[in-house]
């Protein structure tokens, strides 16, 4: 079974490097391992972001050669450090290692990545990368954060928001399907916080940590979150990164 697998870390060499010559996508999930409120492990990102590049490829692998290349666990999240349990890169390094990374994919035959982001904290520094890396490596590099590609069918489950907060009514019904053991649903009465962070005035940036918008780490209401929204909402987020895998205009 697992030599069918759509999973890097599951394949032999001699497996990859037959990927490699069949023309196969590698879909790199970048994440992020940080707080995520009372009720929510640390590697909600990693999971999730995981979860959603596994059954992604996996619905199209009968169509388009694709493999799923281990998730980057770390990322940017010195606004989360405040609370603890939380890894953060700073940018040099980030960069460094998302380098590093597709440096040693290109040199093992691959010519297509797809960075699936998980973290909304990555997305400015990836955007930020992504000229140079693809210029100084030569691969057909593309980036997207995976809950941005099910905007409207996310926005048609949820209840209290429109997408994706943090340790929110998504994430927490999400975790509820993807690693449900690992939600401490006891403390999901404390799981609570302001609707959406809060915002400078149009135009300016301005650093704030979570602690200062936040106290309990949570943007949202992860009170509205249930099992069966997950499955609407994985099954949707699994859509959206299969649409754009098959799409022949993101390889245009």
């Amino acid at each position: 079974m697992m030599p069918h697998s759509v999973m890097w870390k599951f394949l032999t060499a001699a497996d990859l490097r037959a990927k490699a010559a069949a023309g196969a996508i590698v879909v790199l999930p970048v994440a992020s391992m940080e707080q995520h409120g009372p009720h929510l492990p640390v590697g909600v990102d990693t999971i999730l972001t995981e979860a959603v590049c596994q059954a992604a490829a996996e619905a199209v692998a009968g169509d388009t050669a694709v493999v799923v290349a281990p998730t980057l666990w770390c990322g940017m999240a010195e606004h989360h450090m405040a609370f603890g349990g939380t890894f953060t890169f700073d940018i040099p390094t980030y960069r460094s290692v998302l380098h590093a990374l597709l440096a040693s994919i290109g040199r093992h035959g691959f010519k297509r990545v797809l960075i699936v982001n998980g973290h909304g904290g990555n997305i400015a520094a990836l955007a930020s990368f992504l000229p140079d890396i693809a210029r100084e490596i030569g691969l057909e590099l593309r980036v997207t954060t995976y809950f941005e590609q099910a905007r409207t069918a996310l926005a048609e489950v949820l209840e209290d928001q429109e997408g994706v907060h943090h340790a929110c009514e998504a994430e927490t019904s999400m975790m509820l399907v993807a690693a449900p053991d690992s939600v401490r649903r006891e403390r999901l009465s404390e799981a609570y916080g302001p609707a959406r962070s809060s915002v400078p005035p149009a135009g300016v940036a301005r650093y704030r940590s979570f602690r200062e918008i936040t106290p309990s780490g949570v943007i949202g209401d992860a009170r509205r979150a249930s099992p069966q929204k997950g499955e609407k909402l994985m099954a949707a987020c699994r859509d959206g990164i299969a649409a754009v895998l098959r799409n022949p205009e993101t390889w245009g």
